[in-house]
C-alpha cells in the first residue's frame, strides 16, 4: 500500500470530535487534519504523539491534510486510516494472498445485501456459495504484543454480524478478516 503523496510529520495537539485532529507541524504551523477513523483510537490520541499526515490539494476537500500514521515507541507504527484496511485486503484478494479465501473468480466491493448494510466484499465463483467478507481495521493494543478488536462497541458493527449470520443461514459463506495495522503486535485476540 502506497500513499499518494509524501507524508508530513507533526505532533498531535488533540483529537477533537471523531473526524478531526489538531496537529503542530515541524515548522510550527498548526493544522486541523481529517481523522479517517470513527473508533475510540485508544492509545493513539495522546497529546504529543508523533503523527504523519498526507497533504491534500483537492479543492473539493475542506481540510488540507489527512492523518495516516501514528509513530509508536520502539520504532513501531500504527495505521490510523480505517479505510486502508479495505484497500489492503482488496489488493491481497486480487493477488490471491488470502489463503483462507482461495479460488474466487469475482470480487465485488461494497455490495448492498441487507436492509441497511453493505458487505465489504462479495466473493463469487462458479459452483461455490457466495462468500460475504467483512473487513475490520485493528489498531488497539493494550498489553504485550496482542492486538485487540473492537476498541469500542458499535450498534452498526453488531448489525453487520447479525446480517452475516443471516447470509450463512441462507446457505452462503461469511467471513470476517481482521487487519492489524500495527507493527508492534504478533498476536490477535478479543
Amino acid at each position: 500500500m502506497r500513499f499518494q503523496r509524501p507524508l508530513v510529520p507533526g505532533r498531535l495537539i488533540r483529537r477533537c470530535k471523531r473526524f478531526l485532529a489538531d496537529v503542530r507541524l515541524e515548522d510550527g504551523a498548526e493544522v486541523t487534519a481529517h481523522c479517517p477513523n470513527s473508533g475510540a483510537m485508544l492509545g493513539l490520541t495522546d497529546p504529543g504523539l508523533r503523527v504523519w499526515l498526507e497533504p491534500n490539494d483537492d479543492p473539493r476537500r475542506k481540510l488540507g491534510f489527512s492523518w495516516r500514521l501514528a509513530e509508536l515507541p520502539g520504532g513501531h507504527w500504527a495505521g490510523v486510516d480505517a479505510g486502508f484496511a479495505n484497500r489492503v485486503v482488496a489488493e491481497a484478494l486480487a493477488e490471491g494472498r488470502v489463503p483462507a479465501l482461495p479460488g474466487h473468480g469475482r470480487v465485488r466491493p461494497e455490495v448492498r445485501y441487507a436492509a441497511r448494510s453493505r458487505v465489504d466484499f462479495l466473493l463469487s465463483a462458479a459452483g461455490q456459495p457466495d462468500t460475504y467478507l467483512e473487513v475490520k481495521n485493528v489498531h488497539l493494543r493494550r498489553e504485550g504484543d496482542r492486538a485487540e478488536f473492537p476498541d469500542c462497541v458499535t450498534a452498526r458493527g453488531a448489525r453487520h454480524m447479525r446480517d452475516l449470520a443471516r447470509m450463512v443461514a441462507a446457505g452462503h459463506r461469511a467471513a470476517v478478516l481482521f487487519l492489524v495495522q500495527r507493527t508492534d503486535c504478533a498476536r490477535f485476540g478479543q
